[in-house]
């Protein structure tokens, strides 16, 4: 597979390495901002000479990426976060075109394993008030979005799951939360990959469900194994669908 990798940043270059471990190429490093990278943006000669594209860019950037995807007939895997309120407007691009779109705020594998269980958790506390959910999430001090996409997608999965906490608050709160307020923080600084915690805490003791990465190498993986997946397919797709035919041990 020819892949074109927009956004040749920390997690660009991860991808390259598991590009080429799996047997892959790279047919482009794009990025405006990078002196590494091969060009600024994606033109139709790289499009024309890529399988796939798979972009770990900025948020602000995603609406003419998905764009330029669409125009060129080139499908594409996005991890980038920080974007999801023009998601009706991507689908719409995607929808209009022949390409596949896969997008995500978390490609780990193990971290959809923390998702079920925290899932699971939250259901398994709802007949027992005297627990509380709280949550927060650290990563490295160059992480442009907070709260992360994947703390967003763990309040999801909260406020979906409980029957009490319903509305998520992820601001500095001078006040007592709400019974029905889910608060999650985030915290920037080092160089942590990215650590999220649930915490349902009484006052009798406290269970705590962590996903701690140890580097991004995991996230590279999935998303490149994401892209081996989405070839040959169209439409729009959450990382969701991969990881659960991955799951179901099926390769699409």
């Amino acid at each position: 597979m020819r892949v074109a990798i927009v956004g040749y940043g920390g997690m660009g270059r991860e991808v390259e390495k598991v590009l080429l471990d799996r047997g892959h190429t790279v047919s482009a490093r794009i990025d405006p901002a990078q002196g590494a990278a091969d060009a600024r943006t994606l033109t139709a000669e790289i499009a024309k000479a890529s399988d796939m594209a798979i972009e770990f860019s900025h948020a602000d950037a995603v609406m003419e990426n998905a764009a330029a995807y669409a125009r060129f007939g080139l499908s594409a895997v996005s991890g980038t976060t920080g974007w999801y309120g023009k998601l009706e407007e991507v689908k719409a691009l995607v929808s209009a075109s022949s390409i596949g779109y896969l997008y995500g705020s978390n490609f780990s594998i193990g971290a959809h394993v923390f998702f079920a269980l925290v899932a699971a958790a939250t259901e398994l506390a709802n007949p027992f008030p005297e627990y509380d959910i709280m949550g927060w999430e650290v990563h490295h001090k160059r992480k442009k979005d907070s709260p992360s996409g994947t703390a967003l997608t763990l309040a999801r999965i909260v406020t979906g799951k409980s029957e009490r906490k319903k509305k998520l608050v992820t601001d500095r709160l001078d006040r007592a939360p709400a019974p029905d307020e889910l608060h999650f923080a985030s915290v920037r600084g080092g160089e942590v990959p990215g650590t999220h915690t649930i915490l349902l805490d009484s006052a009798f003791d406290t269970i705590e469900l962590t996903h701690r990465a140890r580097s991004r190498g995991g996230f590279a993986l999935g998303a490149v194994r994401a892209a081996e997946w989405l070839g040959g397919k169209k439409g729009m797709y959450e990382v969701n669908d991969f990881i659960h035919d991955m799951l179901r041990g099926e390769k699409g």
